[in-house]
């Protein structure tokens, strides 16, 4: 079994080529410089929507290979230091504070948005319209609501220092 491939040539190595039999490096490149010796008009054009086409494709591979595979960097987020002792009516205040600033922010991106939309031609102004009356109540409710507990934490407030003093 040690000299099965110092043996003779056997007739499965005859066969195998690289190149199928017509074909070699040689008469490839011949064929390759022979036709772009020749006078043709449409030979460069094609030569670099070729070229483009395979650029395309290896760019893509390469983007492709590099999406979400590099290591994320450290995010930090900072957060608030509340003080322990702070009492519900001023966590209720600074929920208020919280929810204006986030309303806000919103009214300001619907803005941003409304503009992109005048620039595609789409119309928002119908729904826009529906969407503010029902999200005016919205907010209303919700500030009735915070209302009604800084109410409520300020009177606890107001009982728990009054029992504290005698």
């Amino acid at each position: 079994m040690d000299h099965f491939a110092s043996a003779p040539a056997l007739p499965y190595k005859r066969g195998m080529a690289i190149f199928p039999r017509p074909v070699s490096p040689k008469s490839a490149f011949g064929d390759f410089w022979s036709y772009f010796r020749q006078q043709r008009q449409h030979k460069w054009p094609l030569l670099g929507v070729s070229a483009a086409f395979t650029y395309v494709i290896v760019w893509a591979f390469i983007v492709d290979a590099n999406t979400n595979t590099m290591p994320t960097r450290n995010k930090i987020i900072y957060v608030q230091n509340w003080d322990a002792n702070r009492s519900d009516a001023a966590v209720i205040l600074q929920q208020k504070i919280d929810f204006a600033k986030r309303e806000a922010a919103l009214v300001k991106q619907q803005k941003k948005m409304q503009g992109f939309a005048d620039a595609f031609g789409i119309e928002w102004r119908d729904e826009e319209a529906r969407n503010t009356a029902r999200r005016k109540e919205a907010v209303r409710q919700i500030n009735g609501l915070l209302d009604q507990r800084l109410a409520k934490a300020e009177a606890e407030q107001k009982v728990d220092a009054a029992t504290a003093k005698p």
